[in-house]
C-alpha cells in the first residue's frame, strides 16, 4: 500500500512539475498524476537505454518521473496540434 501511495505522490509531483515546464500542457490533478506515472515508466525505460543515470532515492525518482512526464507532455502536445 505504501508503494502505491508513494508512486501516486511522486507521479503527482512529477506531473505538476512537467506541467509547469511544458506551459499549457497540464491536465489537472488526476491527469497530472497519470502523466507523472506514465512519465516515470517512460523515463525508467528511456534513460537507461541512453546510458543516463540521474539521482537516486526519492529525489531521483521525482527527477526521473519529471523528465519522463515532460517527454510525454511534449508528445501529447504535438499530437494535439495535428
Amino acid at each position: 500500500a505504501m508503494g502505491i501511495l508513494a508512486a501516486l505522490i511522486i507521479g503527482a509531483i512529477a506531473g505538476w512539475l512537467a506541467g509547469k515546464i511544458v506551459h499549457g500542457a497540464g491536465f489537472g490533478l488526476i491527469g497530472n498524476i497519470v502523466v507523472g506515472i506514465i512519465g516515470a515508466l517512460v523515463a525508467g525505460w528511456v534513460l537507461p537505454q541512453l546510458g543516463i543515470g540521474l539521482a537516486t532515492g526519492t529525489l531521483g525518482a521525482i527527477v526521473d518521473a519529471t523528465v519522463g512526464a515532460v517527454i510525454v507532455l511534449v508528445i501529447l502536445s504535438l499530437i494535439k496540434r495535428v
